[in-house]
């Protein structure tokens, strides 16, 4: 002993009993040599014979392996796997054996005592490491260690996908791709998919320990099982974490709401044999290009891995095309106050578009679906959504047409809603269309008039003297409003946006004047505010020639 001095160390505590400091003990530990298993497990997944998705996740276990260590596989707990090392001297001879009888047989021989006993052998009192029993899941799973080569095994092994959390993927993925590898001979899966780690607003990991999770039990009644489901998924690009958000849940059981809201809406209508409308045939026609569409972008992102954004793109589907435009161009009419048959053809269709709907929605939402796939139609006692089959052909140039066309006519009806919304004009009121030049979207007139309310659509060399005008690419469009509107409002409230457009042209103007600016700015910036001018002079003249008409009128 050379010298003793006294050094400030830092004393850890248990975090279950605060008061307990954490000493450090040496003590004997078993060790696995891992430089053979590393050299196995990293050129697979380097090379893409086994995919990560996000492949960001392939820097992570590059890292992991080429600093591999060896495994300390002993723990000093009283549960678990025990150590298969046998003790039989008091020098702590020992061997390593699979069971009691094969390690006494070995202890003889080693010892060269063939008097010892079972009753001479002591096992080791410490517990495999929890991951040492985990490697070998995937095949443990099948019984593949005591009974190799077994029907189930051969059947299941190797599996397509492990879907885990990127925080386990040296401590769990890549020890079941090195046990694999080992003593199967394969991989045990093709495809990884790393799902985000769920947060608190924090940012800190949920545990049990921080008390930081909510318990799901509450979140479900609040939400519904789907409605948590859906939220969290909505939010959870692949390997992202998500800060955890009452919100998200929300979100999802709105979302089961407008599902189950749509589903009493369409069940609720009474069916008729009668002809089929026109604005049925064509919203018909494009709803089923529209799912052709959703369901190949759908199939794609899967392939990709890109849950969240098939389920957006699912949602989106749902709300926006069905809910809000499908259904209302077929929606029957009220007269007088009583609501009209809608047509069999039609209804027919929307009941077989609410089908394929839950089909796509099922791996994200199963418990609404099926409740709704069951009532849908009548089901035999034994079926369940879960067992058919969801195959749609993939859309034709025709489909892509089509769907384009009807996203102008949207556009259409959306300008005709704006023009309400700025002219306060209520949507019961039966409004004009006008349409200058030649009418692009004549086909589809019967949808156009059914969402924007109008008597009518009529083509005119030149739109009204008190039209509110607005464009779909380079066709013109316009609304006579006539009486409709507060002449001496409208007229100042051009006049505001006449003075603000003129204030905002002499700044252009006076930039443009600077010399200097014009020869030492780049071309694109010179280009941008000479485009600003002209843009502004144009709604300036389009401005005062509507201020006129109207004082005029």
């Amino acid at each position: 002993m050379e010298k003793i001095e006294d050094y400030i160390n830092k004393v850890g505590y248990s975090e279950r009993n605060p008061d307990t400091a954490i000493e450090p003990r040496l003590s004997l530990q078993w060790f696995l040599k891992m430089q053979h298993f590393a050299d196995i497990a990293l050129p697979p997944v380097m090379n893409d014979e086994l995919k990560f998705y996000p492949a960001k996740y392939k820097n992570t276990y590059k890292n992991w392996l080429e600093n591999i260590q060896d495994w300390c596989i002993s723990r000093q707990l009283w549960w678990g796997h025990r150590i298969p090392a046998y003790y039989y001297n008091e020098n702590d001879d020992y061997v390593v054996a699979e069971n009691a009888e094969k390690a006494l047989e070995l202890a003889r021989e080693k010892s060269g005592n063939a008097n010892l006993q079972a009753s001479d052998l002591r096992q080791d009192e410490d517990a495999l490491d929890t991951w040492f029993s985990s490697w070998l899941w995937p095949i443990s799973l099948f019984d593949g260690i005591n009974n190799p080569g077994n029907e189930e095994i051969n059947y299941y092994y190797p599996t397509s996908d492990l879907v885990t959390g990127p925080d386990i993927i040296f401590f769990w993925v890549a020890r079941m791709i090195m046990a694999g590898e080992e003593y199967i001979g394969k991989f045990p899966f093709k495809n990884v998919y790393f799902t985000g780690i769920v947060r608190d607003k924090l940012g800190r990991k949920m545990s049990k320990s921080l008390g930081n999770s909510p318990d799901p039990i509450e979140l479900i009644e609040k939400f519904g099982a789907d409605g948590v489901r859906m939220g969290m998924m909505l939010s959870a690009p692949a390997g992202n974490d998500i800060l955890f958000d009452e919100a998200l849940c929300e979100q999802g059981r709105n979302f089961n709401n407008k599902i189950w809201n749509a589903f009493r809406l369409v069940k609720g209508w009474k069916v008729a044999d009668i002809d089929q409308a026109e604005a049925g045939k064509i919203a018909t026609k494009w709803f089923e290009a529209k799912l052709k569409q959703t369901n190949a972008e759908v199939n794609d992102l899967f392939k990709k891995y890109r849950i969240s954004e098939a389920l957006m793109a699912v949602y989106k589907l749902f709300w926006d095309e069905f809910s809000s435009w499908y259904l209302e161009m077929v929606k029957p009419a009220y007269i007088n106050g009583e609501p009209q048959p809608i047509d069999k053809q039609t209804y027919d269709k929307t009941l077989e578009f609410f089908e394929t709907l839950l089909k796509m929605l099922h791996p994200f939402m199963p418990f609404i679906t099926e409740e709704l796939w069951q009532h849908l139609y009548d089901r035999k006692d034994g079926e369940s959504i879960m067992r058919v089959s969801l195959q749609l052909p993939d859309p034709t140039k025709a489909d892509d047409e089509l769907t384009a066309q009807i996203e102008n006519v949207k556009q259409i009806v959306s300008g005709v809603r704006m023009v309400r919304n700025q002219k306060n004009i209520a949507p019961k009121e039966q409004l004009d269309l006008q349409v200058v030049g030649k009418n692009n979207y004549a086909e589809f007139d019967a949808v156009t008039i059914k969402m924007a309310n109008l008597k009518g659509i009529n083509v005119v060399a030149e739109k009204d003297a008190t039209a509110s005008a607005f464009m779909v690419g380079t066709d013109e469009f316009a609304v006579p409003v006539g009486d409709m509107i507060d002449v001496e409002a409208e007229i100042a409230k051009m006049e505001a946006q006449l003075q603000h457009l003129e204030g905002f042209l002499a700044g252009v103007k006076k930039k443009l004047s600077n010399e200097r600016f014009v020869a030492n700015a780049p071309e694109a910036v010179v280009a941008l505010e000479r485009k600003k001018q002209s843009d502004s002079e144009e709604k300036i003249a389009a401005l005062k020639e509507s201020i006129s008409a109207l004082k005029n009128k």
